[in-house]
C-alpha cells in the first residue's frame, strides 16, 4: 500500500532567497555613489563639487609642505619689536629667507642699508624692512607727492600735541607773529612722518622738553621751517 503524500509536503522546498540591498539607513559607499550618479542632476553636480574641493585641498597641502626649489630670497627684517622713531642698529635687524614671489617692493636686503636710520613706524619682529619704513627722501617724496620733498625735525612747543599726531597726519606749521592774534604760517599741508618717543636721561625732567616730530615738506618750505625752528618756537595745527 502506497501512502499518498500531500501536495504541501512534496512542495516543501524553500524558495530561493532574494538578495536585498541594504536599507537606506546604512547604505554602502558604492551604493551611495551609484545613487548620486544615476540620481537627479543636482546630485551629480554636488558630487563633482565635493570631489573638486577635496582635490584642491590635497593639492594645496602638497604645495605647502613641499620644499621650495629656489630656497627663497634673503630679506632684511626686524629682529625684535621696534617702536616708531627707533634708530636702527645691526642688532635690531636680521636677514631671513623669504619666498621670492612674496617679496614686497622696496625691500632692503643688506643691514648696512638701514643701520643708523630712523624707523618711521613701529615694526613687529620678523616684518620686512622696506625703503618707505625709514625716514628719508623716499618716504618724504611718497608722502607729499613732490619730487623735491625733504624731511624736517620739529620740536613741539606743547608736548601734549604729540599724542594727537600719527604718521600720515596733515598739519600746518605756524609760529607766533607780531601779535598774539596774528600767527605766521610757515608751511601748509605738511605730512607727519614720525613722532619720536619722549627723551629720557640725566638732566631731562619728564615732560620738560617737547617731543620731536618729523614732517615732510617741499624743499622750499622745508628750508624756511628749519631756519625758523632754530630760533623760534613753532607749533603744528591739525587739518
Amino acid at each position: 500500500m502506497v501512502e499518498s503524500t500531500p501536495n504541501s509536503a512534496r512542495n516543501s522546498t524553500p524558495p530561493p532567497r532574494v538578495r536585498r540591498r541594504p536599507t537606506a539607513l546604512s547604505p554602502r559607499l558604492r551604493h551611495r555613489v551609484a545613487d548620486l550618479l544615476h540620481g537627479p542632476g543636482w546630485r551629480r553636480v554636488a558630487l563633482a563639487r565635493r570631489a573638486g574641493a577635496a582635490l584642491l585641498a590635497v593639492l594645496a597641502l602638497v604645495l605647502a609642505l613641499s620644499p621650495r626649489a629656489d630656497g627663497g630670497v634673503g630679506l632684511l627684517v626686524a629682529a625684535r619689536d621696534l617702536a616708531a622713531g627707533s634708530t636702527l642698529r645691526t642688532e635690531d635687524l636680521a636677514v631671513r629667507q623669504w619666498p621670492a614671489d612674496l617679496v614686497p617692493a622696496g625691500a632692503l636686503r643688506d643691514p648696512e642699508q638701514a643701520d643708523g636710520r630712523m624707523l618711521a613706524g613701529a615694526a613687529r619682529a620678523g616684518e620686512p624692512i622696506t625703503d618707505l619704513r625709514l625716514a628719508g627722501a623716499e618716504l618724504a617724496v611718497r608722502a607729499t607727492g613732490s619730487p623735491d620733498a625733504a624731511t624736517v625735525p620739529i620740536r613741539l612747543a606743547d608736548a601734549g600735541v604729540a599724542g594727537l599726531l600719527t604718521p600720515g597726519s596733515t598739519v600746518d606749521v605756524v609760529m607766533a607773529g607780531p601779535s598774539a592774534d596774528e600767527p605766521v604760517v610757515l608751511a601748509s599741508r605738511a605730512v607727519v612722518l614720525a613722532v619720536l618717543p619722549p627723551e629720557t636721561g640725566p638732566g631731562i625732567s619728564p615732560g620738560g622738553r617737547g617731543r620731536l616730530v618729523l614732517v615732510a615738506l617741499p624743499r622750499e618750505s622745508a628750508t624756511r621751517v628749519a631756519a625758523a625752528a632754530l630760533s623760534e618756537q613753532v607749533a603744528l595745527t591739525l587739518r
